[in-house]
């Protein structure tokens, strides 16, 4: 059987199209099932997009991205990140997702076993699996506000385990895993040898005094660490593909130059030229669009009060809204009668296997606050007569 046989084509892609199928046929439909920020990008990066355009630009690239870039980014992880990283160690990506794809195709080999939160991101997991690798999913348990422990991670730890994925904050649910319990995540690491996949996608989306660390900053000496970043999040640049990621270890990157090679061979100049001016921006950037995420989610969270049948975590982090459902509810008829009713959303099963997973369900905050406004008076109308 052929490796993407065994690869679902994810369930939120599947609720997706349905949607936007139905907002096709006139049907008036509340986006909260795709994490896709609203936001337009900052007018300075179109202006350097459109001035590599007009400078043509447009030609083959070093295979690892422009080095205006690279050392740019390299400055970015030193003062924000606390990572000393070299720009010969950081390589731009086509998204966050292909930066995934990349590094598992180069640390992995069939049967060897990768611990990853549940819930979790389906593509995370999933481009795991490509690689010819098992995934070993850890509980998230509410009664830890779904912060991925040592402990429970130790616990699935077995002669084949080869790497230790985290999430911080986290898709689904937003948590952040403290800087505690980061260290002894990176120190268990250390102690067996592991590789740390480290997706920091979300590390500028804070609320409420939530605060991000990097896990390779709490062990510098260590060169097993992939830190990986995304422009989707931070600059609302998701239709622009923009990711890269950041290691020390030299056989990695020799192996993923090759691999970088042989699937993009450079991803596209201009928007690299965007994502250089994008770092020249004031902090206020994702600060302002901080403040309205924080604006949606507690807009969501009074929509929900008042009612049983769904149990929010409060995020501290990323844009997405993780809740219980109420035992003795069927998760699945849940969210396709809200879908019917064309409010977005993508089951728990959409992101793991747990019992506690499956009975969940997870909304997106991430469009527009009008859509917010308009949309949640819906939401409480449908949960209080839902039977």
């Amino acid at each position: 059987m052929n490796r993407l046989d065994q690869i679902s084509l994810g369930k939120i892609v599947v609720i997706r199209e349905k949607l936007l199928k139905a907002q096709r046929d006139g049907k008036k439909i509340y986006r909260f099932e795709s994490g896709d920020p609203s936001f337009a990008i900052y007018p300075d990066i179109k202006v350097a997009m459109n001035k590599a355009l007009n400078e043509d630009k447009t030609h083959y690239i070093p295979n690892n991205g422009i080095p205006e870039l690279r050392d740019a980014l390299a400055n970015k992880l030193k003062l924000q990140n606390k990572l000393n990283i070299d720009s010969k160690h950081i390589s731009v990506t086509n998204g966050a997702m292909h930066a995934l794809y990349v590094l598992y195709q180069c640390i992995v080999e069939s049967g060897d076993e990768v611990i990853v939160p549940d819930p979790m991101w389906t593509e995370a997991v999933e481009n795991a699996r490509l690689a010819g690798a098992k995934t070993i999913g850890v509980e998230l348990k509410p009664e830890y506000n779904y912060v991925y422990r040592a402990e429970d991670i130790e616990a699935k730890i077995t002669s084949k385990t080869k790497v230790i994925f985290i999430n911080s904050p986290q898709n689904p649910t937003g948590a952040i895993i403290p800087k505690a319990e980061l260290q002894k995540i990176a120190d268990l690491a250390v102690k067996h040898n592991f590789w740390l996949v480290s997706d920091e996608a979300y590390e500028h989306v804070l609320f409420d005094g939530g605060e991000h660390t990097s896990i390779g900053s709490l062990i510098p000496d260590y060169d097993k660490v992939i830190s990986v970043y995304s422009y989707s999040k931070s600059y609302a640049m998701s239709g622009l593909r923009l990711g890269y990621f950041a290691c020390r270890n030299e056989l990695f990157n020799d192996r993923a130059g090759k691999l970088l090679r042989c699937t993009v061979n450079g991803i596209n100049s201009v928007s690299q030229w965007g994502a250089v001016t994008a770092l020249a921006n004031p902090d206020s950037w994702y600060t302002e669009m901080n403040k309205e995420y924080l604006k949606r989610r507690n807009l969501f969270l009074e929509a929900l009060s008042g009612q049983d049948i769904l149990i929010p975590y409060i995020p501290h982090g990323a844009f997405y809204l993780w809740c219980r459902v109420k035992d003795g509810i069927d998760v699945a008829a849940l969210s396709e009668a809200m879908a019917q009713a064309g409010i977005g959303n993508a089951p728990g099963d959409c992101f793991g296997e747990c019992a506690s997973t499956v009975q969940s369900i997870r909304f997106a905050f991430s469009c527009s606050t009008e859509m917010i406004l308009e949309g949640t008076e819906p939401l409480r109308k449908f949960l209080s007569n839902y039977k």
